[in-house]
């Protein structure tokens, strides 16, 4: 991801309506493991985190990108710029992983996740989240330096074969698919910006409303993926 879009993530993501429901999602991913030693691979400016630290992890920011590894710096966050293939991280060190919105930046994800499954402790735990369907192929996509959008199917035979037994899929944003999908048409440059208040409230409660209805399965814009190291 360029410099600017790190920065602009990293001034939108404590209020912006997508990130503020990605940290929930986050939170209850991990609402059932113990703490231990974390790491969040493509952590831009920190903001999960931070999360993680909160949930009494002990969490480090991995990022490849200076920008983002200063910002994550400045809120007193032990950053290391590292490389998703090549973690700067001793073999099965850590108990959980966190890649959100990494996988889909890296033309050799195989690797990557064959490197996240190495620095694994056997039983540790893989958060992941991607964005899916190559027909919301956009501007957007081209931006923010996705090099694909996977599919359901795809995904989980990228983790299965890299080692990993699948504990739980989830489907997100299935209620404002349509919105993207007729927005994503028109695109020309990343749709990360900032939104009038009641525009970001109004975003915020339609995509919250998923945690209480049956959509996992439905088609979304992003999936998550809770994962374990066999």
């Amino acid at each position: 991801m360029e410099g600017s879009e790190v920065r602009k993530l990293a001034e939108l993501e404590g209020r912006h309506w997508w990130y503020a429901e990605r940290r929930f999602l986050l939170r209850r991913m991990v609402r059932e493991l113990t703490p231990g030693r974390a790491v969040d691979v493509g952590a831009a400016g920190g903001g999960n985190t931070r999360v993680l630290q909160e949930l009494g992890w002990q969490a480090v920011p991995v990022e490849y990108g200076q920008e983002g590894a200063d910002v994550a710096r400045s809120r007193g966050l032990p950053a290391l710029r590292a490389d998703a293939l090549r973690l700067p991280l001793a073999d099965e060190s850590m108990d959980a992983v966190v890649a959100f919105d990494v996988l889909e930046h890296i033309e050799d994800d195989a690797t990557a996740v064959a490197e996240v499954r190495r620095v694994l402790r056997p039983g540790g735990a893989f958060l992941v989240a991607v964005p899916v369907d190559m027909r919301l192929w956009s501007a957007h996509d081209e931006a923010v330096g996705h090099v694909r959008r996977y599919d359901r199917a795809g995904l989980l035979k990228l983790l299965a074969d890299g080692g990993f037994r699948i504990d739980e899929v989830r489907s997100w944003m299935v209620l404002l698919r349509p919105a993207v999908a007729l927005r994503r048409r028109s695109s020309n440059g990343s749709d990360l910006q900032a939104l009038p208040g009641i525009v970001n409230a109004g975003l915020r409660s339609v995509v919250a409303l998923e945690r209480y209805l049956p959509v996992d399965r439905l088609p979304g814009v992003s999936v998550l993926v809770s994962a374990t190291r066999a």
